[in-house]
């Protein structure tokens, strides 16, 4: 018998054939079919989307929060739409604007010592001024003011800040907020309104009367009366002891009379500024036109308690009753001897009826 014949014969346990293979089957990786592969493909990628869907969801809900409190936040902002913030800032950086309506005397007397007191009292300016930033002459970044000099040279002379609102404006802008805010504090006198209104036409900033008034939304003639103030000769206005005694309505009068004998009104304007004390701005406006001689004032100026007479070359005396209701009578200049003879012979005379 051959030896492949007896191996062939040989029998092996069926537990040693059965186990060894089964040790193996459970250690060894199972091979995957190619339908089976792809679809764990499709489970895992199923599950990475699903928590993806998930990440997007909760981010969706966090827009739509964040969308909700922005549109809660600019309904809140629209309350304050065009607010300017206020600053504080040091006055001595701050200048007067080009335009500026206020005369000097405004930072003197009663009104600006009340001002400045209120202002002292509560530590700061509890109304802004309002300022546009500009440079100066040196390149330095600094502010020109648009509206409420009374209040920055009250801080100024009180050491402190001023609080102000700063804000981008162009020239033409500046002076209609500044010539608006001034008409509706402390009235501006017929005379700095002129003067204001000179220089913005002076400087081209309106083209004429007309656009100026449109541009302010004030009378045509009022404008006019007021330029006409501003351009009378400084002889004229040094007549007066205040330029801002000067009213709209003796614009016409004032020039017609320069018109007619501008060295007339030149004289008595000169002597007027002499005159100690100073007369009352309607006793000087009578003098100023002819109309104050020795019967007294002209039945067309109003009444005055106070007789103005004047003379050729401009001398002034004022009669008046003082405070016990006697009769004093000033005289503009000195009067020489001779004057003063004829002075006692008239009052002499007057005397004796």
């Amino acid at each position: 018998m051959s030896l492949k014949d007896k191996a062939s014969r040989i029998k092996f346990p069926l537990g040693a054939t059965s186990s060894a293979p089964a040790t193996t089957s459970d250690t060894a990786p199972k091979t995957k079919t190619a339908p089976g592969a792809m679809m764990a493909f499709a489970n895992d990628r199923r599950s990475e989307m699903l928590k993806e869907n998930e990440e997007l969801k909760k981010r969706a809900e966090s827009v739509v929060l964040i969308q909700a409190r922005l549109d809660e936040t600019i309904e809140e902002l629209k309350q304050w739409e065009g607010a300017k913030g206020v600053r504080a800032l040091d006055p001595n950086k701050i200048s007067r604007s080009n335009f500026a309506n206020r005369h000097v005397l405004n930072f003197e007397g009663p009104d600006f010592v009340e001002l400045k007191k209120e202002i002292g009292n509560a530590g700061r300016n509890i109304q802004p001024i309002k300022v546009r930033p500009i440079k100066d002459k040196a390149g330095v970044p600094s502010y020109e003011i648009v509206y409420g000099h009374r209040r920055h040279e009250a801080c100024r002379q009180l050491g402190i800040d001023v609080y102000a609102i700063v804000d981008n404006l162009d020239d033409q802008a500046l002076f209609v907020e500044m010539e608006r805010e001034n008409r509706s504090r402390k009235n501006l006198s017929a005379w700095e309104q002129g003067v204001m209104y000179r220089r913005a036409l002076q400087t081209g900033l309106f083209p004429s009367n007309r656009k100026l008034a449109e541009a302010i939304g004030v009378d045509l003639g009022a404008v006019g009366k007021a330029v006409a103030l501003a351009e009378l000769p400084d002889e004229v206005v040094a007549a007066f002891s205040t330029p801002m005694d000067l009213q709209f309505r003796w614009a016409k009068p004032l020039k017609d009379a320069l018109d007619a004998n501008k060295d007339r009104v030149f004289k008595s304007a000169k002597a007027l500024s002499l005159n100690s004390p100073r007369l009352k701005a309607s006793e000087v406006f009578a003098v100023l036109i002819g109309q104050a001689g020795g019967g007294g004032l002209n039945g067309s100026t109003p009444p005055s308690e106070s007789t103005v007479v004047s003379g050729p070359s401009g001398q002034t005396a004022t009669i008046k009753k003082d405070s016990n209701g006697k009769t004093v009578v000033n005289f503009s200049q000195t009067l020489d001897a001779e004057k003063c003879k004829k002075l006692s012979n008239f009052l002499s005379d007057l005397l004796k009826t």
